[in-house]
């Protein structure tokens, strides 16, 4: 079995959520977690973009959106991107 890259946006609930925090819990839940960056919106609402490496096993890409959508403070997460490594 290979490995797969998922490019991630996560959309936090509004401009008040503390991002620093939000990227604390997605490393604690995903040890996967290669990169996060911020991307501004607009508004002054910015999305989290993250890098995340998992299994190419079923079910893998679904796991990783529950996780993130079940953070306090995200209001969806979607994969953007995936890449065979």
């Amino acid at each position: 079995m290979g490995d797969v890259a998922l490019i991630l946006r996560v959309m936090p609930e509004s401009p008040e959520v503390d991002l620093e925090a939000l990227k604390g819990e997605i490393k604690s839940v995903l040890p996967g977690v290669q990169q996060i960056v911020e991307e501004p919106i607009g508004f002054g609402l910015k999305a989290l973009k993250l890098v995340v490496v998992v299994t190419d096993q079923g079910g893998e890409t679904d796991a990783v959106e529950a996780k993130l959508g079940g953070l306090k403070g995200v209001e969806r997460a979607e994969i953007i991107e995936l890449t065979l490594m």
